[in-house]
């Protein structure tokens, strides 16, 4: 496994720190052998990820926001200037107005749930146009991250839950469109995470500890482990899987109610 990516080159977008999920991902691909590139938005960020990136051997990284058509194009001419070719892409970006993660989803208003699903939904649609001019030659691996507020309803995940949904159809529909040049679209889901992202939902730390003790498993997700799946999902191992919405959760989207010790 630790060989299983060697030779491959590919972008890591949505590190925000070292608790991201991303991140977890950029480590396990590294350690797979696969080259790294990272995006990042403004310079409050670049200041947390360029010391993560330099300690995987990456000195390349670009400033990109994704609701700019202009800063997309060129962090792929960069991009495209180090490395004619890409293997894989990460889309690990979302995004919603934090007043709008706690209370009633019918409180949504329409400029959040807007903004929610550009940045959240229709970037992953930019970014894949531009990454598969570097992948059609030998095919390659699209990776977003979800969530199963997509399909469940979750308490405060609100338009977030609106906005993965359209995430994992879009997911469907470009593996489709991709499939016949090789290039494989997947999405992870993972269980709740103590994340940045993951704190700005209302409850957070309730959600957290319900479902790890109520999981399967008994336990939520590790980095680790969801850096394990998409290196399986990026690596050989994965050539056949594609438009596939992978849970490591723990086990919890099984589950109609919770263990009998905590009805």
């Amino acid at each position: 496994m630790t060989q299983s990516m060697q030779g491959q080159r590919g972008l890591i977008m949505g590190v925000a720190n070292d608790r991201s999920i991303a991140w977890g991902i950029a480590k396990a691909m590294h350690a797979a052998g696969a080259e790294l590139a990272f995006s990042y938005q403004g310079e409050a960020f670049a200041k947390r990820v360029e010391p993560l990136a330099n300690s995987l051997g990456s000195n390349l990284l670009m400033d990109v926001d994704v609701t700019k058509d202009e800063s997309l194009d060129a962090a792929f001419a960069t991009l495209a200037e180090t490395w004619p070719t890409i293997d894989f892409v990460v889309h690990a970006i979302a995004y919603s107005d934090k007043s709008e993660l706690s209370g009633r989803f019918l409180n949504t208003s329409r400029t959040n749930f807007k903004h929610s699903m550009d940045i959240s939904v229709y970037s992953f649609i930019e970014v894949a146009r531009r990454a598969y001019p570097m992948m059609k030659e030998k095919g390659g691996t699209m990776l977003t991250l979800t969530y199963q507020g997509s399909n469940r309803v979750v308490p405060n995940y609100n338009v977030m839950g609106v906005a993965k949904a359209a995430l994992e159809a879009t997911t469907r529909y470009l593996a489709n469109d991709l499939g016949p040049d090789k290039i494989r679209v997947n999405a992870i889901s993972p269980g709740p995470m103590k994340t940045l992202a993951g704190a700005a939902i209302g409850g957070a730390r309730r959600t957290f500890r319900h479902t790890e003790e109520n999981a399967p498993m008994r336990a939520n997700a590790t980095l680790e482990a969801i850096g394990g799946t998409a290196v399986y999902l990026a690596s050989p191992a994965g050539a056949c899987t594609t438009g596939e919405v992978i849970k490591v959760d723990g086990g919890y989207h099984v589950l109609g109610m919770p263990q009998p010790e905590n009805l």
